[in-house]
Parts: structure tokens; C-alpha cells; sequence
């Protein structure tokens, strides 16, 4: 009698001790899957700063180049007409 009581006591704190270490290991999992995800953020909000950045100088340059060759266009124009 004395044995059985033991065996199961023995027997829940095993099930008690799985139950916690289950329930860690879940929660270390979500944590892990949360950090992978932020990591990501991250990643992607600065590939798409980094994008905008380049798409701007490139406008930048678009539109300085526009003024250039217009301002040479519309003097050479005024240069023929005047001619």
C-alpha cells in the first residue's frame, strides 16, 4: 500500500514537472516565433527606407537633368528666333 501511494505520488510530480516543461517549451516557441517576426519588420522597413532613399535621388536627378536640358532648349530656341 505504502509503495502504491509512493509510485503515485511519483507519478503526478512527473506529470506536474511534463506540464510545466511543456508549457515553457510553448512559451519559449512564441517567443522565438515573435523575435524571428520583429527581426523581419525590421528588415523589411529598412529595405523599404533604404528603397525610398534611392527612388528620391533618383527623382532628384530626374528633375535637376529637366531643368537642364530646358533651360538649354528654350535659350537655343530664343537664340534661333533672334537670329
Amino acid at each position: 500500500m505504502a509503495t502504491d501511494l509512493r509510485m503515485t505520488q511519483s507519478l503526478d510530480e512527473f506529470e506536474v514537472a511534463f506540464e510545466q516543461e511543456a508549457l515553457a517549451e510553448r512559451r519559449r516557441r512564441h517567443q522565438l516565433r515573435q523575435r524571428a517576426a520583429d527581426r523581419s519588420r525590421a528588415r523589411r522597413m529598412q529595405a523599404t527606407e533604404k528603397h525610398g532613399n534611392v527612388g528620391f535621388g533618383v527623382l532628384l536627378v530626374a528633375l535637376t537633368a529637366t531643368v537642364v536640358v530646358v533651360t538649354i532648349v528654350m535659350f537655343e530656341t530664343l537664340a534661333w528666333l533672334m537670329a
